[in-house]
Order: C-alpha cells, then structure tokens, then sequence
C-alpha cells in the first residue's frame, strides 16, 4: 500500500510539473478547442482554451508504470497500458485534425469506431490467450460467473470496451467533469487491484489517481486547458482495460454509472427527436447541457455528478466483497 500511495504522490507531481512545461507549449502551437455550434452559447468563451491536456497525466502514468518494470512480477499492466495508450492516440489524432483544421470534428465516428474495435478485439484475445482473464462473465452483486464461448466472449468485450471508452469521451464537457468523476473509479480500481493481489496491476490506476487530482488544478473553472479526445479516450481506455484485466467486465455498469447516464441521454435524445419529428426530451445532450440549460453552474454539475460515481463506486466494492476479495 505504501508503494502505491508513493505512485500516487509521484503521478501528481509529475503531472504537475509536465503540465507545467507542456501547457506554454500548447499554446504556442495554438493547439485551441473550436466549440460546438449546437453547444450551450456561453461555452463559446472556451474558444482557444489548449487541448490535449491529457499528455499532462498519460505521460506521468507512462513514467511511473514504466519504471516500476524492474521489480514487476506481473506484466498484465502492460497490456492494459498499451491499449489505453492505442486509444489515446486516436484521440490524438482526433484533436489533432480538430487543432490543424480548426473545426470541431476531427475523426469521423465510423474511422474511431473502427479503430478502437480492432484494438479492443486484439487486446482481449493477448489476454485469454496469455490466461491473465477466462472467457466467465461475473455478475456483481449475486457472485455469479458464467463461462460463455471465447470468439462469443472477445466478440461483446470488444463492443462493450469500445462502448466505455466513448462513453467516458462523452463525459468531457465541462471544465473538470471528466476527470472528477474519473477519480473515484481510478481509487476503486486501486483498492480492488491491490485487494485481489494484482499489485503490479494497482500501479496504472493509483498513477492515475494523483495525476487527476494534479491535472484538476490545470482544468477545474476556468479551465486553462481541456483533456480533450486524447485525455478522455485515453482514460475509458484504462477503465475498460482494468475491468477486463481484472476478469469483471460488468463491473462497469455500477462504477461507469454516470458515463451510461451520459451516453443513454445522448441516444434517448436522438430516437425521441425522430419519433415525436423534432421535438427534445432534454433541453439538450448529453445530459449535463440539460443541466446548465437549467441553471446549474459547471461546478456544481461537476460535484453532484463526481458524487453520484463516488457512491457508485463504493456500492460496487460491497457489491465484489467477499468471494472475489480474497
């Protein structure tokens, strides 16, 4: 526990000082958010904030894992690190073409979709093949595991994966959202990591977990620099990586709680606008525009929804004691 609370320590410094250095660089290159046209108009103040933020905690993650290799028994984290590393790297390209074309949209959905598909079904093949993970689903809350067929298995991780990872990029949408409600599943999955024995595999998330709260000082209101796809894409990554590495996909319903919530705002409002021929079901979406159009500062949206995944979290730990807490 003490090498964690180290990692941690040593992820929000360098975090700290890497957006330190890095930020007057992104603002050099003029490397600034464009706002969405259909956006809620006072976020049009945003315009130019740098994105690509998330380089601040990706880059101190990669250097507290990376040097822990020496004394590593176990090198699952590695797996984990490289895919979340894949789709950071599509949001890089993401915001790059958003920073280079100065428009809102960089990658179309198809080509991102695509991409992170591919990663997630080789991802999930290594690790069946390496026997770091079964092919048994666990339900949390009744201890219940049933094995279903591997090609099945690698077939719904990879729509389930790729369904979190956007998730989480849906989330970022106002200042210090993401990685608010972020922090507490990256302390959940810590706990869980360290609890089942995978200490190596502890070391990502409690990285993560000082490298939020550092990264928070750069992005809480008003924001000085966005995560931007490269950050959030980044992140579902190692949330989905770590559930499936842990061999409890479904783990991800109750501690990604306010990510389906976020998503599910956004289809809901999409299929009641064809159904009722143009009219809303939220003053807009993802849900927590509804929640500015009704008043709410960032802020306090911020809170209650970091509280809400705290909750979330806590709940899915009783929810996985016991037989899995050994």
């Amino acid at each position: 526990m003490t090498k964690l609370l180290i990692t941690a320590l040593v992820g929000s410094a360098l975090t700290a000082l890497i957006g330190f250095l890095l930020l007057p660089v992104l603002r050099a290159l003029k490397a600034g958010q464009s706002i969405r046209e259909v956006g809620p108009t006072w976020h049009n103040n945003k315009a130019g904030t740098p994105m690509m933020g998330g380089l601040f905690f990706i880059f101190a993650a990669l250097i507290c894992v990376l040097s822990n290799l020496p004394v590593m028994e176990n090198y699952a984290v590695l797996f984990v690190l490289a895919l979340s590393l894949c789709f950071g790297l599509v949001g890089f390209l993401d915001d790059f073409c958003k920073a280079k074309f100065k428009r809102n949209l960089g990658l179309t959905s198809l080509q991102k979709a695509l991409l992170q598909m591919a990663v997630s079904a080789i991802f999930v093949y290594i690790l069946y093949k390496q026997g770091i993970i079964t092919s048994s689903l666990y339900i949390p809350f009744v201890n219940v595991s049933f094995e279903i067929h591997p090609l099945l298995y690698v077939f719904i991780a990879m729509f389930i994966m790729v369904g979190c990872d956007n998730a989480v990029n849906i989330t970022d949408g106002v200042d210090g959202l993401c990685a608010s409600v972020t922090l507490p599943v990256m302390v959940f999955f810590t706990a869980v990591a360290y609890a089942k024995g995978a200490y190596d595999l502890a070391v990502l998330p409690a990285a993560l977990t000082g490298g939020l709260v550092a990264y928070l000082f750069y992005n809480w209101h008003p924001a000085k620099v966005f995560m931007g796809d490269t950050g959030s894409l980044f992140l579902g990554g190692v949330i989905c990586a770590l559930a499936f590495a842990l061999d409890m996909p479904l783990i991800l319903v109750p501690v990604g709680l306010v990510y389906i919530a976020e998503t599910l705002s956004v289809i809901l409002q999409v299929g009641y606008f064809k159904l009722t021929h143009g009219k809303r079901l939220f003053k807009m979406a993802p849900i927590h525009h509804h929640f500015e159009m009704c008043g709410w500062k960032e802020t306090k949206i911020v809170f209650v929804f970091t509280l809400v995944s705290t909750v979330m979290c806590i709940l899915a730990w009783f929810g996985i004691s016991g037989s899995l807490i050994s």
